[in-house]
């Protein structure tokens, strides 16, 4: 193409770079400086900085990735464009911040769950604001320059970041305050350093696990416990905590207790964390399957669902191994993670049986496509990933049909403990985090706690036992409970047991 027969020198081309980058992707950053700052002069000054500062550190940025790299510096970037593209459009479509936690999220999806966020919007900024640029780098031209140029280009960038920042030193307080949200929206570096750091984070969490101390089997009853980890549940929709739509017909007979709780983190590799761990803390030790394992207790894993802590037991099975095991069964949903339960139960040559059961039911933003169609009661329903483009009515019902499907899944699991007379049995499900659906703008999960809205943080945490084992009378309880009051329902003897942090008498 004639237009791209012309070369143009480095220091052009990343000006323009960084320029775009500037218009393109960073609306969000600039409507959160304006929604944060007070008007008049000052903050004039602090929008046309962070601008000026912006330009400088990616103009800065580019030309030292190309100039050394060449063709592998057009592939990098064109890389970051692509991924500034895939971000810009989930910080508009969802609401989300990019932090570590985000990215942890992001590198714990499975590839089923992650298609479902792909539309037409995402196609749009993909192309537009990811492949055309790149298509642009590569066919552009470019004059690389020497060396020379290259020491002095990067020199004055760098100098002007550094004569801006300390100009605006008075501000430093008012970015300081900010530097969550800034630095969530701004490209490329609120994922690729949020990376690093979720990174680093993972590989102290993937540390050995801390071995706690020896626990003990107290009794020789023949107890089983059935542990339901939800997905992205949040206790307002349901109705057995005085939700307006009977989201929850079948557990209201169940005679179960429904214990007011609030989640440890809004995502689920935390969450989860807390619903397996004895304390809160950013050490890893042993989680409840393990530990339990450990002290001879009979013990399942069945997921659809992913983010769990590091699970040492040789009964860990995820869906795909469910299907192939129980064909007969419709995989597509997690009825699977029921399928042959009994059979697992009644098999077990052991006193002390514990069933984890890890769910993905709720997580959107494919509401409608988490339950079997006999499910759909509550319509119409949302059918597009693009939440904040619907009848809210419609996103709302598609996710009842979700807390409609778990309240089945939950019932199931208490009939078959039920069908079981000769084990003492009891059913907890308890959510990993809770759901924004749109209230304040804000959708899905996964804002920081600091600022997380309390329909992300307030969590069903359901209770049932065969025997009517008395609950504590408590205005509030949380997912470390779970750990201690499995251990007590089991009779575990352990030096670890905190019993203002178990549910039962």
């Amino acid at each position: 193409m004639k237009i791209f027969n012309k070369a143009i020198k480095l220091s052009t081309a990343c000006a323009i770079m960084s320029i775009f980058t500037l218009v393109a992707y960073h609306k969000p950053f600039f409507r959160l400086v304006i929604d944060n700052i007070e008007g008049g002069f000052n903050g004039v000054m602090i929008t046309g900085g962070l601008a000026v500062i912006m330009l400088a550190l990616n103009y800065f940025f580019y030309y030292l990735v190309m100039r050394p790299g060449k063709i592998a510096g057009k592939c990098i970037l064109a890389f970051l464009f692509v991924a500034d593209a895939i971000s810009l459009y989930f910080i508009n479509t969802y609401e989300v911040l990019i932090t570590d936690k985000m990215m942890g999220n992001v590198f714990n999806t499975q590839f089923s769950e992650a298609s479902g966020f792909f539309s037409i919007s995402f196609l749009i900024y993909l192309i537009f604001l990811g492949i055309v640029p790149s298509v642009w780098l590569f066919l552009q031209k470019i004059e690389y320059g020497s060396w020379k140029r290259f020491f002095v280009n990067i020199g004055i960038s760098l100098g002007t970041v550094v004569v801006i920042a300390f100009a605006h030193m008075q501000n430093w307080p008012w970015i300081d305050r900010n530097s969550t949200e800034l630095g969530s929206v701004l490209m490329p570096w609120s994922y690729t350093v949020n990376t690093v750091r979720f990174y680093n984070g993972e590989k102290k969490r993937n540390q050995k696990e801390i071995p706690l101390p020896d626990a003990t089997i107290t009794n020789d009853s023949k107890d089983v416990c059935i542990l339901i980890i939800g997905e992205s549940a949040r206790r307002q929709n349901f109705s057995l905590y005085g939700y307006e739509k009977e989201t929850n017909p079948l557990m209201a007979k169940d005679s179960v207790t429904a214990l007011l709780a609030d989640a440890a983190a809004t995502y689920t590799t935390a969450g989860v964390k807390a619903l397996l761990s004895y304390q809160p803390g950013g050490k890893l030790y042993e989680i409840l399957p393990n530990y339990l394992d450990r002290t001879g207790v009979d013990v399942t894993w069945r997921t659809s669902n992913w983010g769990e802590p590091p699970v040492h037991i040789e009964k860990y099975y995820k869906a795909g191994k469910l299907r192939e095991m129980y064909p007969e069964t419709d995989g597509r949903y997690d009825g699977i993670l029921l399928a042959g339960l009994k059979e697992v139960i009644e098999g077990s040559d052991k006193d002390k049986v514990l069933i984890i059961l890890h769910t993905g039911t709720s997580h959107g933003p494919t509401y409608n496509k988490k339950y079997p169609a006999e499910f759909e009661i509550f319509t119409p329903v949302c059918n597009t990933v693009e939440m904040a483009k619907v009848d809210p009515a419609e996103l709302m019902n598609a996710y009842d049909n979700t807390i409609l499907y778990t309240d089945y899944l939950v019932h199931t699991a208490i009939e078959t403990l039920r069908s079981i007379p000769e084990r003492r049995g009891c059913v907890m499900f308890v959510s990993d985090h809770g759901e924004s659906l749109g209230e304040n703008n804000l959708y899905m999960h996964g804002v920081p706690m600091s600022m997380a809205p309390k329909e992300q943080i307030e969590i069903p945490f359901i209770v049932w036992t065969s025997d009517n084992s008395a609950i504590k009378q408590s205005d509030k309880v949380g997912q470390y409970h779970v750990f201690h009051s499995v251990l007590d329902f089991l009779g575990i003897s352990s030096p670890v047991f905190n019993e203002d942090l178990n549910i039962f008498e």
